[in-house]
This record gives C-alpha cells, structure tokens and sequence, in this order.
C-alpha cells in the first residue's frame, strides 16, 4: 500500500513537472499546467492516480506553507500605500461580486448556502497569475498596475473570513436561533487566542533557536511554526489555512522574517505543485463535457462580471476613467488560486455538490488560460470601448486650446517636473492627465492641466499638439506611451516627440512609433550608477559628463548589446580625455597660498585658467594670486592631475 502510494506522489511530481515544462512554452501561467495535468492523470482521464486522497493531506501543506508565506510577506508598506483604494475598490467589488452571484445561483436553483459559497469562490482573482503578468509586461507601477495590486491584496485577506464562513454555512452546523451568533463568537474568540499565543510566543522561541546559532535548529524550528500554528489553530476549531496566515502575520515584523521566508519558500514550489496536480484530478472531463452549454455559461459570465464590475468600481467610484477601468477589470476577470483552497474547504463541509464543483473546477482553468489572452488584447479593447463611450476632454473645452510651446503628456512626478522647469524658464505649456483628482488638485494651484485619454486622437486635436514645439510624454503605462507616439506622429508630422520609458526593449518600438528621443530610465540609473563607480576612481566631472553624452547620442548602444561585446574605443578615450573642470579650494586652506607658492603646474601638471570669488571670475590669473576658502579654480589636465591638485589644496 506504501509503496503503491509512493510511486503515485513520484509519478505525480513527474508528470507536473513535464506539463509546467510544456505550459511554460507556450507562454501559459503554470498554475494551469497542473491543473490541467491533473485532470489527465487522475480518475476523469487516463486514471493513472485512481485515488486523489492519496496525496491530499500532502497537498494540503503546500496550502499551509502558501498562507504562512503571504502572510509573513504581506508587503506592510505597499497595504499602507494602496489602502483606501484597496479598501474601496476591493471592497465594492468583492461585495459586489459575492451578491450578484450568490443571487443568480439562487435564481437558478441552487440553495442559499452552496450560492454564497459560489459567489465567494468568483469573487477572488489569481495574485501569483496576475502579478506575474503584469511584471512581464511591465505594468505594476501603472494607474491599472497598481489598482490591480490594491484589490488583489483585498481579495487575499478576504480569503480568511471565508474560510471562518466555511462551517457556520455546514449544512451539519446547528440551526438553533443562536448558534450561528455563538459560533461566530467562538471563532473570534479562537482567533484573537491563537493572534495574541503567535504574537508573543513565536518570535521567542525563533529567539532560543536563533541565540544557538545552529542552522539545522532554526530550519526545524521554523517548520515546526509553521506547521504547529496551523495545527493549534485546527484544536482551536478554526481551519490549517487560517493558522499558517496567523503564525506568518505575528512574524511579519520580525527580524526573522526574512531568514524564514528562505527555509520555507524551497519547498512551497513542489508543495503548491502538487496541490492543484490534487485539485486538477477532481476534474472529471467526462462529466464537464457532458455539460458544455452550463460551462461555456459559467465562463463567459465570470468574465463578463468581473470585468464588468472593476471597470465600474474603478470608473464610476474611484473615477480613473473608462480605459483603466476595463485594463484593470481585464487582468482581473478569471478565478483565482485561493478559490480552490476554499472550494475544497466548501467540498468538505458538503456546501459544494459533485457537478457544481465540476463546473467551477472546469470553469475556473479556462479562465486562468484565457487571462494571457485577454490582458494582450485588453489595450486595444479598452481603447474601442472608450472610444465608443466618447472620453474627450469635459465638455466647456470644445474649441480648440490656444497654441502652447510645449504639451505634456501625463502630469505624475515626472511630468509636474518638467512642468515646473519650464515654468521658471517661462516656456509655454499645456499638460492631460487622466485621473481627475490630479486635475483637480493642479487645476486648484493654476496649472494649466486638463482631463483626458491622451490615447484617443481627438483628445490629441484639441489641445493643439500640431502647433505645438514639443510633446513630452512622461506616463508609466508602456502599451498606452506606443500608442499614444504613434497617434502623436499621424496628427503632428512635424512636432518634436520625447518620451519616457522604465525598459529597455520599448526603445526601439518607441523610435519606430516615431519617437525624436527615449528616455529609458533604466539605462539612466545604469549612466548614474556607472558615474558614481568611477567617480571613486578618480574620473573627473567632464570625463563623465561627455562620456554620458556619448552613450545617448549613440542611442545607449553600449548598453544594449551583450555583455561579452567591449567598450567601444571612442568612449574609453572620452573617459581619458583631458578636460575642464572646477576645483574649489577647501575650508581648511587659511594661509591664503599664492598659484606661485603652490607651483601648481609643475607638481599636478594642471593649468589653472581662471579663478571664481563672490560670484566675480578672474581669467588667466597671475602666479602671485593668492587663493582664499572658498574660491573655486576653473582647471585643464588629466583626471589624475586634478585630483592631484585638490590633494595639494587640502594639504596647504
């Protein structure tokens, strides 16, 4: 019996192994590489594994592990960032959601308990699919990025009242007037015992094994928190799940978070793996083929509904705009990976029937598959819609705005900053933003800022971009900053057009587009990291000012070939050349040396050709000029020359 059921745990592992490989190809999340792999190997399909039970009590560690992890990196930081729109837009859609599902399950049929539970499981979006899409596409500090973070974060705390939820719905649960109010009580009592026990217990005994600087003790003692909160937690009538989150929340603000985060993340990957392999046998093909017109229903309703209500919260409520709101309600609209944590849940306590679990499972991997698909199409859908809605600028600017030196594109940090140089320099300009609250707040300051989608072409007429000497696009969304080139240059032929990118790889699609200039910032904190470096050797201000210069007049080349291909000779001599420079003579020089006294010629090989005091500069200055704190030497020579020369001046 052992060994029949350690052959089907190594044949699991292999298979999810070879589906993760072939998903992974393909470019699909390797969430439902297992799941679907598991569907292949289990009772429903091939039958390899007969008897999924085998390997479920492992699998439901990986969900343990996965709770104390999110619990113990809940980014604290990013909470207190995004909290209140989190809070409102997490909280109106996940309401919003559990409703209208749980009333549309009930209209069809189904009993009030299984229907909330249903509402429950559609009301949570998959964090590790989402957040690993939007990293790829470089959209996590986006308005939508961010947005989609924020109800994410929502979704993941919401997980564990659903799982306190989960018994008080039992069918077996007592039906007496004030038994669900009692066991609500005991629940919120077993959690504040089991908060305050992890709060002032674990980080003690993480303390102990700590002081024994043994690596061996502390790896045990972290697995036996782990495992041993959730196991206090089950005595305690609340679930595994809720006890790993409880232990990784007390330890959060531990100086051992991060040496636990590293003995317990080796194995969530198998751990996880085998979980939805566990999950995905459930599925019983047969079964959901039989039913396909219910599937195909249950799919393009969860899509439709969850998009449908994103873009409404984030549009309507929080007034990011129409285009937003569909990006974000896109990358949103599948079923997540903590609803089959709280299916199974839902399944043990008979709140779930064999067929509805079906439909879920079956529906619940299709949208996981189609979330690539729709977040590649969601830019040009948004853009369609919106179009369709007409976002223009409000309607008291229809007439044309008058010509501006200079439109700016997105009024964020980057943006108010350019805005304020140009200001001082009182160049003329004009900036479209598309979140009103930063309208509003520049409007109340005089800014000349309005709302609009800068993506719709209109938009881009109107405020006068064909007249104007340059267009200066500085937002964060890169498909939107494409798009937004290459309408610039269809309406505006001639206008200058500087845009701001964070990657690498849009450089060449910006200039494509039409772009005159890219900024990349992450070349230019690679140019200020490379200057601080040989800055300490001795590099001077010029060598480094032209050697920069060079990098972008060249289109940061250098930076982007391979790391085997050498530095271009030109630019080593750039670093090498003699240049000008200012050296200001320090504090600690109080004998007031003369040029002559110093004989700065002969022992740094510099040449001094002007000398600045109390903002009047004194060209070619005579050797008898004496030199005061404070006075600041315009020199030529070599890097190592001045640096000589400021060795000299400290000495003096």
């Amino acid at each position: 019996m052992h060994d029949a059921r350690l052959a089907e745990l190594l044949l699991l592992i292999a298979v999810a192994a070879l589906g993760v490989a072939a998903f992974e190809r393909v470019r699909l999340p390797s969430i439902v590489g297992f799941l679907v792999i598991g569907a292949l190997v289990g009772p429903g399909g091939l039958g390899l594994v007969q008897d999924p039970e085998h390997v479920r009590a492992l699998a439901e560690l990986g969900v343990v592990v996965l709770l104390f992890e999110i619990g113990l990196e809940l980014p604290v930081e990013r909470v207190r960032r995004l909290w209140r729109r989190a809070l409102a837009a997490g909280g109106l859609q996940v309401l919003i959601t559990l409703v209208i599902v749980a009333a549309a399950a009930m209209a069809l049929g189904i009993a009030a308990r299984p229907a909330w539970v249903l509402g429950a499981l559609v009301a949570m979006s998959s964090t590790a699919l989402v957040m690993r899409l939007l990293s790829e596409r470089g959209e996590l500090d986006t308005p939508q990025g961010q947005l989609a973070v924020g109800i994410l974060l929502f979704q993941d705390l919401c997980l564990v009242p659903f799982l306190l939820a989960v018994p008080l719905l039992a069918p077996n649960a007592s039906s007496e007037p004030g038994a669900v109010p009692v066991a609500a009580g005991r629940a919120l009592l077993a959690l504040g015992l089991l908060s305050v026990g992890a709060r002032f217990g674990l980080p003690r005994l993480l303390d102990l094994a700590a002081r024994m600087r043994s690596r061996e003790l502390f790896t045990l003692i972290s697995f036996l928190v782990v495992l041993g909160s959730a196991v206090v937690a089950q005595a305690l009538g609340l679930t595994l799940a809720v006890g790993a989150f409880i232990g990784g929340l007390a330890l959060n603000a531990t100086p051992y978070a991060h040496q636990l985060f590293s003995e317990v993340v080796s194995l969530r990957g198998v751990l996880l793996g085998i979980f939805f392999t566990a999950v995905g046998m459930l599925l019983d093909l047969g079964t959901a083929g039989e039913n396909l017109a219910g599937l195909a229903a249950y799919v393009a309703g969860v899509l439709v509904l969850k998009t449908g209500i994103v873009a409404a919260v984030v549009a309507g409520v929080l007034r990011q705009g129409l285009r937003v709101g569909l990006l974000t309600g896109l990358a949103l609209a599948q079923t997540g990976e903590f609803s089959f944590v709280l299916a199974q849940a839902a399944a043990s306590a008979d709140l779930l029937d064999p067929a509805l679990r079906q439909t879920f499972i079956a529906g619940s991997v299709l949208t996981l598959g189609a979330t690539p698909f729709l977040m590649r199409a969601a830019p040009w859908l948004a853009n369609r819609l919106a179009a369709a809605r007409g976002q223009l600028l409000p309607r008291d600017s229809d007439a044309q705005a008058p010509p501006v030196d200079v439109v700016i594109v997105g009024f964020g940090v980057a943006g108010r900053n350019v805005a304020r140089v140009l200001r001082s320099r009182e160049i003329s300009y004009r900036a479209v933003e598309a979140n009103p609250g930063t309208v509003q707040r520049a409007s109340t300051r005089g800014e000349p800022v309005v709302y609009g989608d800068a993506t719709r072409p209109t938009v881009l007429e109107r405020l006068g971009v064909a007249r104007a000497r340059l267009v200066v696009v500085a937002i964060s969304d890169p498909i939107a900053t494409r798009e937004l080139v290459a309408a610039l240059r269809g309406i505006a032929p001639d206008v200058e057009i500087v845009a701001r990118t964070r990657f690498i790889l849009e450089i060449d699609a910006l200039e494509a587009a039409g772009a005159n200039a890219v900024v990349a910032e992450e070349y230019e904190t690679t140019l200020e990291l490379v200057a601080q470096t040989l800055r300490r050797f001795g590099v001077s201000e010029t060598a480094l000012s032209r050697f920069s210069a060079g990098l972008r007049e060249e289109g940061y080349e250098l930076l982007r070939s391979p790391a085997a291909v050498i530095l271009d000779p030109w630019l080593s001599e750039l670093l090498e050349e003699v240049g000008t420079e200012w050296v200001e003579v320090p504090t600690s020089c109080r004998s007031e040396p003369t040029l002559q006294d110093l004989d700065v010629r002969a022992r740094t090989g510099v040449n001094v050709v002007a000398v600045e005091r109390a903002g009047a500069t004194a060209a070619n200055p005579q050797p008898d000029h004496a030199l005061q704190p404070g006075d600041r030497l315009l020199v030529v020579g070599e890097p190592d020359a001045v640096e000589a020369l400021r060795a000299l001046l400290a000495e003096s």
